[in-house]
């Protein structure tokens, strides 16, 4: 069997588990602790801290049916809306009715919501895309980093094994082809410095998003797509890339902008904050029946087309009648970032602008988490699990990466009872610059893109795959991107973090823009201004996969449900046609 892995030195260590868990958010923490709890021997990887992903970094909170009134029906009606005809029914059922659950299980781990002080209930805001308010928060608008804190606190106190500052390179697959391990570098970390290797009977990814694939963005540095790259180069089916959640109040900062941007929660909007031009015009009113709480996805355009009917480079979220009292102990977090930039909320409004938020789309997997790989599971946002459709509604993300880190580690444990020791990977075979032994049979390294490519990448997907989308955007960004992959092959760059990173966001760009070229539509968070309505005959997902010659392979399903991830079954390409592919 043939594979693609990265060019990096051979392990010089490696270490023994049950469970491999890549990422230490609330889905690989969550994963974690269900497996150590029933006995596994867990071992998390993560790229710098334990709380360093991006987790801690969510600020709405956490969406479920747990309010008076409230029914996980009316959660999944708000979910099948915001998804605009994409989402899996089963998928979105499982979300919202043991969702509730979920959430009283992550309380009993030590996740301390905020609650009314007389009554003791948990208190519920409300955010974009909800009929009701079901968001349970922490800390005003902490509620990723106190979700964060308690996850960690646990898994230290149940002695699970972790290894931080550790960059996972690929996956290692026995010799029928089943995850056996993976693959990691490790900064610093003494014996355990350099590549190595943990070696394990399952493969969890929870390595979070791919937001730095574009110029700004919330997501932390840490989140270069390595989750869904590595997938794909072990043979996984990836789908729905081209749905990328722009958030659609980010805080503006120049037109100059990179990097991770703050985010101004939607639940600033759910207290009643305005979204208003430089006139003061709230433009979203009379555009849709929720006006400033519509899906993000029609927010996003909202401001996207009141910026280009201006000419200006952002709008303004006004919230000054919320007054010092309720910004300083409902949003303390986004207060402080606000004023750090100069802009006091309390008196002027908060320039606001979309940038790269969420990828609704990732490693697609069934309902126990099963990509198309045998023992590789993915939960969170690196996979797709069919939960979000088009476009993810907010406050969904936690609460998925909850329930299906659950049904992951349910599956797992139950598959671990079952004799056998741990997979050793293949030693026949050779392997081209990469790691020998790692697979069966001859694979290929992947040739690697330089550090200085990152913003190259970063420039092209912001001007070609951004907000706004068109055939000949999407064909430039095409280009562009061969070009540096065609550089990339001449320069044989060195192996190293940098060059590793970079490689990851040049092929999940290439993937995306594939993606977002095959579908003539809009729909959800995919706006093509070339193909501006939504077609019913797009009604379904894009699926791809990398060929051995590192050319991508782009079909689709024959409708909005997801077939078995378990039992991948070749998917035909709409019209009869053949797959496109790009280089």
């Amino acid at each position: 069997m043939t594979g693609i892995r990265l060019h990096a030195p051979r392990p010089g260590w490696s270490v023994d588990a049950d469970v491999v868990v890549v990422g230490s958010g609330v889905a690989g923490l969550t994963v974690a602790l269900r497996c150590a709890a029933a006995g596994a021997h867990v071992t998390v990887v993560t790229k710098a801290l334990l709380d360093d992903g991006s987790t801690r970094w969510a600020q709405g909170g956490i969406a479920a049916a747990l309010g008076e009134g409230d029914t996980p029906e009316q959660h999944l009606d708000d979910t099948l809306v915001a998804g605009a005809g994409l989402c899996d029914d089963e998928a979105v059922r499982t979300l919202v009715t043991e969702g509730p659950d979920a959430v009283r299980r992550l309380i009993a781990t030590g996740a301390q919501f905020d609650t009314d002080a007389e009554t003791g209930a948990i208190l519920l805001t409300r955010e974009g895309g909800h009929h009701r308010r079901r968001i349970a928060h922490a800390g005003g608008d902490a509620t990723g980093a106190e979700i964060s804190r308690a996850l960690v606190e646990a898994v230290r106190a149940a002695g699970i094994e972790t290894i931080e500052h550790a960059l996972v390179l690929d996956l290692l697959k026995d010799e029928e082809g089943r995850a056996a391990g993976v693959t990691l570098h490790v900064m610093g970390e003494g014996e355990r410095d350099g590549v190595g290797a943990v070696r394990a009977r399952a493969v969890v990814l929870a390595t979070g998003g791919m937001g730095q694939v574009f110029s700004a963005t919330t997501n932390p540095a840490v989140s270069t797509g390595d989750g869904v790259a590595l997938a794909l180069r072990a043979g996984a089916e990836v789908s729905d890339l081209e749905f990328v959640q722009f958030h659609p109040t980010v805080l503006w900062l120049g037109p100059d902008a990179e990097g991770q941007q703050p985010l101004v929660s939607e639940a600033v909007r759910g207290e009643g904050a305005h979204l208003v031009d430089a006139d003061g015009h709230r433009f979203m009113v009379g555009a849709h029946e929720l006006a400033e709480l519509a899906p993000r996805d029609i927010v996003a355009k909202g401001i996207m087309r009141r910026m280009q009917e201006l000419g200006a480079e952002h709008m303004y979220l006004d919230a000054r009648h919320f007054g010092a009292e309720m910004w300083e102990h409902r949003f303390p977090t986004i207060l402080a970032a606000c004023r750090a930039h100069g802009i006091d909320p309390v008196t002027e409004p908060i320039p606001v602008a979309p940038a790269a938020h969420y990828a609704s789309g990732g490693v697609r997997t069934d309902l126990t988490g099963r990509s198309t790989v045998p023992g590789l599971y993915a939960c969170g946002e690196v996979a797709c699990t069919g939960v979000h459709g088009a476009n993810r509604l907010a406050s969904n993300s936690l609460l998925e990466g909850l329930v299906f880190a659950e049904r992951i580690a349910a599956d797992v444990t139950e598959a671990l009872r079952e004799p056998g020791a741990p997979p050793r990977p293949a030693t026949t075979g050779t392997t081209t610059g990469t790691t020998t032994g790692t697979t069966t049979g001859t694979g290929t390294g992947t040739v690697l893109a330089g550090p200085k490519a990152r913003l190259e990448i970063q420039r092209i997907m912001a001007e070609g795959a951004g907000v706004l989308r068109s055939r000949e955007s999407l064909e430039r960004a095409t280009a562009e991107l061969a070009r540096i992959d065609e550089d990339a092959a001449a320069a044989l760059e060195a192996p190293g973090t940098e060059s590793w990173e970079a490689t990851n966001l040049l092929l999940v760009a290439r993937v995306l823009v594939a993606a977002a070229l095959r579908r003539e539509e809009t729909r959800g968070c995919h706006w093509r201004e070339d193909a501006p309505d939504r077609d019913d005959a797009w009604r379904r997902h894009l699926l791809v996969t990398l060929r051995p010659d590192r050319t991508l392979s782009v079909s689709t399903t024959e409708t909005a449900a997801f077939p078995s991830a378990a039992a991948p079954t070749p998917h035909p390409p709409t019209n009869g046609a053949e797959p496109r592919s790009t280089t």
